[in-house]
C-alpha cells in the first residue's frame, strides 16, 4: 500500500523490561518517581527504553446531551465538537507525558480533514514520536461519537475507517524493528487482531512485554493473540463478556480472571471504575488499587487508556507492581477532571504532586 513519507529518527533505550514482570511487590513507603528532565539533561544512556503504542487514533466527535435517546427518539444536545482520540493514540498521548523516554505510536489515518486534525493533536499532545503515523490514501481516518451525559459518564460508537482497513497485508518491517527495540508494546483492540499479533509476535521474539487492553471490537479475543500477551487489561465488562461470566462482586471477578489465566495469560490488570483496580498474577494474591478520588468528575473519556499507559511507564521504569498501579490510579483520577481525552491526560509532575498529597494525608 502507497504511504506517505515518514520521518525516521533515532530509537532510544537499552533493554526491554522483561525483568520486570515478575517478582515481589512491596508496597512503596515513598514516592520514588523522578521529575520528568528535560531532552538535554537525559541521554539514550540512561533513558528507559521506548513504549511503543501500536493502536487506533480517532477524531472524536463530542456531542453534550442529558440522557442517551430511545429508540426511534431524537434528542437535542446542548453542546458539541470535535477532538482527538481512539485508544491508541490517547495511550500514546498519555505516555507522551508521563514517560522519561521516548514513546512511539504506530498508527494509521486517511488523508483528509480528520488525519490532519489528529497528527496536529498528537504533536501538540507533547512527548509522542510520530514518525511512524502514516497516511492511508485509500481509507478515511477513524472517528467515533461520544455522547457525553452531565455526571461525566459516556457511551462511544466507533467507526474503524484508516484503523481498520489502512494497513498492508504484512506489518512495515521498520516498525517491528521498533517494536523489537522496545520497554513495552501497547496494544487495543480497535485495529485488526491480525495486526495485533504481528507485532505481538515480534515483541515476544525479542523479550518485550506485552500489554493489551480488551477495549474496542465487540468479539472474542483470538487464543493466539492471548498467549502472547503478558498483561490482559479489560474493564470488568469486558472481563465478563470475553469469559461469559459474571464480574458483579470481586469474587466472580477473580473467578473470571482465573478464566483468563487458563487461556494463557498469566497477569490480568481489571479496571473496576469507582472500585478502582486489581492486578491478578497466576499464582499469587491479587493487589488491589482504591482509586484517587477526583474533586470533580467532568468526563471519563480516556480514564481507562490513561490508567493502562500510565502503569506501562511506570512498569519501563522497574516500579513494584503495586507501585505501577498507585502511579495509575493517580493517573486516572487527574484524567477525568478535564473534557476530551488527549486534552485530559495529565503531565508526570502533576501526577507526583497528587501521590505525593495523598501520602501526605
Amino acid at each position: 500500500m502507497a504511504l506517505e513519507a515518514r520521518l525516521r529518527l533515532p530509537l532510544a533505550g537499552p533493554t526491554p523490561a522483561t525483568a520486570f514482570l515478575s517478582g515481589s511487590n512491596p508496597k512503596p513507603c515513598h514516592i520514588s518517581f523522578s521529575l520528568k528532565p528535560t531532552s538535554t539533561s537525559l541521554s539514550a544512556a540512561n533513558a528507559p527504553p521506548p513504549i511503543v503504542v501500536v493502536g487506533s487514533a480517532n477524531a472524536d466527535i463530542y456531542v453534550e446531551v442529558d440522557r442517551l435517546p430511545l429508540v426511534g427518539e431524537t434528542v437535542a444536545a446542548s453542546a458539541g465538537h470535535s477532538l482527538a482520540g481512539g485508544k491508541g493514540a490517547n495511550q500514546a498521548a498519555c505516555g507522551g507525558r508521563l514517560a522519561l523516554g521516548p514513546t512511539y505510536l504506530v498508527a494509521r489515518v486517511g488523508d483528509d480533514a480528520n488525519g490532519r486534525l489528529l497528527e496536529g493533536a498528537l504533536a501538540d499532545a507533547g512527548g509522542v514520536r510520530l514518525d511512524r503515523v502514516a497516511r492511508a490514501p485509500g481509507a478515511p481516518s477513524g472517528h467515533a461519537v461520544v455522547m457525553l451525559m452531565p455526571d461525566g459518564q459516556n457511551s462511544i460508537i466507533i467507526v474503524g475507517g484508516a484503523n481498520m482497513e489502512g494497513w498492508a497485508p504484512e506489518v512495515d518491517p521498520e516498525d517491528l524493528d521498533l517494536i523489537r527495540q522496545a520497554g513495552v508494546l501497547l496494544l487495543q483492540r480497535e485495529i485488526p487482531d491480525w495486526v495485533n499479533i504481528q507485532v505481538a509476535q515480534a515483541a515476544k521474539g525479542a523479550g518485550v512485554p506485552v500489554i493489551l487492553d480488551a477495549g474496542g471490537m465487540d468479539a472474542p479475543v483470538p487464543r493466539e493473540l492471548l498467549e502472547l500477551v503478558d498483561i490482559f487489561s479489560p474493564n470488568e465488562t469486558e472481563l465478563a463478556r470475553l469469559t461469559g461470566m459474571p464480574t458483579e462482586t470481586f469474587e466472580q471477578i477473580s473467578q473470571a480472571a482465573g478464566a483468563c489465566h487458563k487461556m494463557g495469560v498469566k497477569e490480568v490488570l481489571v479496571k473496576l471504575g469507582s472500585q478502582g483496580s486489581a492486578l491478578f498474577v497466576e499464582g499469587e494474591e491479587p493487589i488491589r488499587q482504591a482509586i484517587i478520588p477526583a474533586t470533580e468528575v467532568v468526563d471519563t473519556t480516556g480514564a481507562g487508556d490513561t490508567f493502562t499507559s500510565a502503569f506501562a511507564v511506570a512498569l519501563v521504569e522497574g516500579k513494584p507492581k503495586k507501585e505501577c498501579m498507585r502511579f495509575a490510579a493517580a493517573a486516572a483520577s487527574l484524567c477525568v477532571r478535564v473534557k476530551g481525552a488527549i486534552p485530559s491526560m495529565p503531565d508526570r509532575e502533576t501526577v507526583m504532586s497528587l501521590l505525593e498529597s495523598v501520602q501526605a494525608e
